[in-house]
């Protein structure tokens, strides 16, 4: 896609969801519990994809490939080992930030 809006329905509909590496895409489409490949740029300086994509597939909730990989990811990935991306807990962000400000 050059650019739209939204992708939320674009995602709803999806089987497998191919992307950059970038934090809303990654965190967006794992909430929506869709099968994720990210792709790094792997010439980007300073790589913090790569980080993300690193930690993510870790924890077991993505693929992860560069542009000469994706081929063969496509051809021996295994969706079905992947896991859910566990759901957000803000109530403990905003009860840490609650202490920080001293609000509790």
């Amino acid at each position: 896609f050059r650019f739209k809006d939204s992708l939320a329905e674009d995602l709803q509909n999806a089987d497998l969801v191919i992307s950059h590496a970038g934090a809303g895409s990654c965190l967006e489409t794992l909430e929506k519990g869709k099968p994720l490949i990210v792709v790094i740029n792997d010439k980007l300086m300073d790589n913090h994809q790569l980080e993300l994509a690193k930690q993510l597939h870790r924890d077991g909730c993505v693929l992860y490939c560069n542009c000469s990989t994706l081929v063969e990811t496509l051809r021996s990935m295994d969706l079905s080992a992947l896991k859910p991306f566990p759901p957000g807990q803000p109530e403990k962000f905003a009860s840490f930030l609650d202490k920080v400000f001293g609000l509790q």
